[in-house]
């Protein structure tokens, strides 16, 4: 047994461990029955949908092989535990790129599929599902299922967004974009509260691939959503697919706690990024890594919170009654002075994913961190999902590590169809929190 945690270091969970080395493997054989599966990749889930208390972790991360490429056609064929950084540097230099990504590269593509992740394109491309040609399934009982559209819909829909329960993802296959280079141009505008906001997305959003706005949390309710508000797209470069961003990644050397993470530094930090911004009317040409992957900049980021770890929490409420929710949601946060440095705030489109857990819906998104010394922080989130339940919107099983099961089954009102479709022996921490088994 061994001690695992999630990448916001918050909870933390005892399991032993199981390689899959190869897709033809069978899952381990259990010496007692007690035990469940769980598939794990690179461990960059932020709550506890990827960690098993007593259980078995199926670690994939030995199924690190591409399968096949069409180069002509930008099928992508590999196994579950390649990374989308791996990805990345085979297709970028063949002017192919991955149609959604996620805010990190260090994450494998089962877990990509499980968790359904999303980007700042989904107004454009929707969600990771919905890219996905093919997988296949490994039951805990050896059986084996190709999943496609057409092929086994149900379980393609189930396991699409299906947080790892309904069994191990072996290999899959997903369509790939073309790319004219491996730069692309950003532009930066201020934006002066939530009204602004909506209309800076109205206008970008049909001519933008990637959209999001960074925010300051601590504004006072009558400029809720002061911020930042960033939108791009891939241009022609003369650097072509040549990478002068260097592949260095830099370290925390320490973890600054509780003394970076207050109130005084927030603001502080909120003013001097707001200041230091390029805002010209152009944009500015950089290679796709900064502009798509900011964090992954420091490996080991996820420290600066403290040993104690954070809490990420992210919501989506739907358009009709957006703005006014978010506002609300935003006062919350802001009368309780605390939250992150990156606040991020998009508008999900309406194409809809595969996946029948899948999180995103037609609304706007609310993403930050909340450091866990902070003694309040649980009743703060409480009252986030009161607000987001009255909406009728969601939070995010995948970055959750304490919503109750009245929240969960109020923002997955389709659990009951999911439900048959997990696998007998599989579980997770996530859910025998939410649904007691």
């Amino acid at each position: 047994m061994a001690t695992y945690n999630s990448w916001a270091g918050y909870p933390k969970s005892t399991a032993s461990a199981e390689h899959i080395r190869w897709r033809s493997d069978t899952l381990p054989r259990q010496e007692t029955g007690d035990a469940t599966y769980l598939p794990f990749g690179n461990g960059r889930s932020y709550g506890d949908v990827c960690l098993n208390q007593g259980g078995v972790l199926l670690d994939v991360r030995q199924l690190s092989r591409f399968i096949s490429f069409d180069q002509n056609q930008g099928f992508l064929r590999c196994e579950a535990g390649v990374l989308l950084s791996d990805i990345l540097q085979v297709i970028v230099p063949q002017g192919w790129f991955l149609p959604v990504t996620p805010g990190t590269q260090y994450v494998t593509v089962g877990g990509a599929i499980a968790n359904d992740v999303h980007g700042k394109n989904h107004h454009q491309a929707g969600t990771f599902g919905c890219h996905v040609r093919a997988f296949e399934l490994l039951r805990s009982n050896g059986k084996r299922m190709l999943c496609k559209p057409d092929l086994h819909h149900d379980w393609f829909a189930a396991t699409i967004g299906g947080l790892g329960l309904t069994g191990l993802i072996t290999w899959a296959e997903i369509q790939l974009v073309t790319i004219p280079s491996a730069y692309i141009r950003e532009e930066a505008l201020r934006v002066r509260d939530l009204s602004h906001f909506m209309d800076l997305t109205n206008d970008s959003d049909k001519t933008h691939e990637y959209t999001a706005g960074w925010i300051d949390c601590l504004t006072p309710a009558k400029h809720a959503g002061k911020g930042v508000y960033f939108r791009a797209n891939f241009c022609d470069d003369q650097r072509g697919w040549t990478d002068n961003h260097g592949t260095q990644s830099r370290h925390l050397p320490f973890s600054p706690g509780r003394f970076l993470f207050n109130r005084w530094s927030l603001k502080r930090f909120n003013s001097l990024y707001a200041a230091s911004l390029d805002y010209t009317v152009d944009g500015k040409v950089k290679h796709y890594r900064p502009v798509l992957y900011p964090l992954d900049g420091i490996q080991n980021w996820n420290i600066a919170y403290g040993k104690a770890g954070f809490l990420q929490y992210q919501c989506v409420v739907p358009m009709n009654v957006g703005i006014e929710a978010t506002g609300e949601l935003l006062q919350y946060i802001s009368d309780a002075q605390t939250g992150s440095f990156l606040s991020v705030l998009k508008v999900f489109g309406k194409k809809r994913s595969p996946g029948l857990l899948s999180f995103p819906q037609h609304g706007i998104t609310l993403a930050l961190d909340f450091p866990l010394h902070n003694p309040h922080v649980f009743a703060l989130l409480d009252k986030l999902d009161q607000v987001v339940m009255q909406a009728g919107g969601a939070v995010y099983p995948a970055k959750d590590a304490r919503m109750s099961s009245k929240a969960f089954f109020s923002f997955f009102p389709q659990w009951p169809q999911f439900e048959p479709f997990i696998d007998p022996e599989f579980s997770s921490d996530f859910l025998v929190r939410v649904v007691g088994k």
